[in-house]
């Protein structure tokens, strides 16, 4: 049952995908027509595919979106035969991002790097900002895959290194910094997403995002250094002796390291194609990110002179990667279903005037303050960073708010980064108390709700001094 599940998993999802790109290009009545089908039929096949505790959250948003449109839609089959595309632009994407991880596999980027910056990351301040900057630069091509390399990375690195101490150390570093990645980078489908739902300019949201995670970096290392102090450590000694094994141990001799200068050259010849072409082309970001990222590939391992290596992961990709995910494909085809019955029904503008009339109620609460706490709770009862961001983008959009839609997405996301740094039933903290043995509230509540309360306050401080001047 598994085996059927996952082929034809893949298959349904893929041919979804293939459909919904070519259809955006060429209008085909018939295969529009078409095009719910294999989306249904990617539901009903990772529901074979996956055990029963992994569908839940699914049964559950289909449900209640069913419930929604048989009680307001005139017309719920018709509905539900549409809602399932919701969510095809941001399938497309996520069936597409992780071909960036097979280019950052080919060479020791990550090592040679590390191994390069050994006079800039000497203390453990400084260290601790690399780490933070490093996940972020990471999660551009491996989303939050980020979080079990750099930790894998890092504790080859610091290899007796592994009291309490050093665990908050690298696990606070990595997290924050993926969880801050949210904010800014655009190949995070959630950015992404919210930026074009709620109608907001890339560049000014990605700035945004970009400025509050470099203030949330700072913030972070002056918590970690208290935490260093608390703890009676000093890292900065240790940090030194291994950094310098480290740039013994590179393959590159002399002052020029060429895997950190093809890095580079890899990070912004991705990220400015993606930029250049939506300029040229008009075409949206959840469009064109797919397709740079299919093109950018190839190429790579066309002028590396490795074909064969692409062949290999192409296989291995659609024998197993796809199949993988199905849990988040369908979670993300439900939920997407929901968010069309919510906003078919006028539920959505209707939870939304309700946060608005509490704001008019309490003196000095407007709905930006609230939204962050929304996503925290949804994050809290198992949602996903990705699905949470769906679900409020998605009722948010439908609703006419009276604030910058920058302003909100910005709300959105920092309330998705307090989920991932402080929910147990999130995927990143899960995945990191795999590899560092503490439990799931240890590696968030309990070493992140205080940076999370600041970071909230500093977020909000400037949220709230902007409707106010505006």
């Amino acid at each position: 049952m598994n085996r059927i599940g996952a082929i034809g998993f893949t298959i349904s999802i893929s041919i979804y995908v293939l459909v919904h790109f070519y259809t955006y290009f060429f209008p085909t009545p018939f295969l529009q027509s078409v095009l719910p089908t294999f989306g249904w039929l990617a539901v009903l096949f990772a529901g074979l595919l996956l055990p029963l505790a992994k569908i839940r959250l699914q049964v559950f948003l289909l449900a209640a979106a069913v419930v929604v449109l048989f009680v307001f839609s005139d017309d719920p089959a018709s509905s539900l035969w549409a809602g399932i595309l919701q969510m095809r632009s941001l399938i497309g994407l996520l069936l597409v991002v992780p071909m960036i991880s097979w280019v950052l596999k080919e060479e020791p980027y990550i090592q040679e790097i590390m191994g390069a910056s050994k006079r800039l990351l000497g203390s453990s301040k400084r260290f601790y900002a690399g780490l933070m900057a490093m996940t972020q630069v990471i999660a551009h091509f491996l989303l939050f895959g980020a979080v079990p390399m750099m930790y894998r990375f890092i504790d080859s690195f610091l290899t007796e290194q592994k009291d309490e101490a050093w665990e908050n150390f690298k696990g606070t570093a990595i997290l924050r910094g993926f969880a801050l990645s949210t904010m800014w980078v655009i190949s995070i489908p959630s950015f992404i997403f919210a930026v074009e739902a709620l109608g907001a300019t890339l560049w000014k949201s990605l700035l945004l995002g970009l400025f509050f995670a470099s203030l949330g970096t700072g913030l972070s290392v002056l918590f970690a250094r208290h935490q260093e102090k608390a703890y009676g450590m000093d890292f900065s000694a240790v940090l030194q002796r291994e950094m310098t094994k480290a740039a013994e141990s590179s393959r590159n001799e002399g002052r020029v390291n060429r895997d950190v200068g093809e890095f580079v050259f890899l990070f912004v010849s991705l990220f400015g194609t993606i930029f250049v072409v939506h300029e040229v082309t008009g075409l949206e970001f959840l469009l064109t990110i797919p397709l740079v990222i299919i093109g950018w590939t190839l190429l790579y391992f066309l002028l590396k002179s490795r074909p064969a290596n692409f062949v290999a992961d192409s296989r291995r990709y659609l024998s197993t990667g796809i199949a993988n995910q199905a849990q988040q494909f369908s979670i993300l085809l439900s939920a997407g279903v929901l968010i069309y019955a919510l906003n078919e029904s006028g539920i959505a503008t209707g939870l939304v005037d309700g946060m608005n009339s509490l704001s008019e109620a309490v003196p000095f609460l407007n709905i930006l303050l609230l939204i962050p706490f929304l996503v925290i709770i949804l994050g809290f009862v198992g949602l996903g960073p990705l699905p949470v961001v769906v679900l409020v983008a998605g009722i948010l959009e439908a609703a006419a708010l009276p604030y910058p839609p920058e302003l909100i997405v910005l709300a959105v996301t920092s309330g998705s980064v307090i989920s991932i740094l402080l929910s147990p039933f999130v995927m990143p903290i899960i995945i990191l108390s795999s590899l560092n043995g503490l439990s799931g509230v240890r590696n968030g509540l309990r070493f992140n709700l205080p940076f999370a309360i600041g970071f909230y306050l500093l977020v909000q401080l400037f949220i709230q001094l902007s409707v106010y001047l505006l």
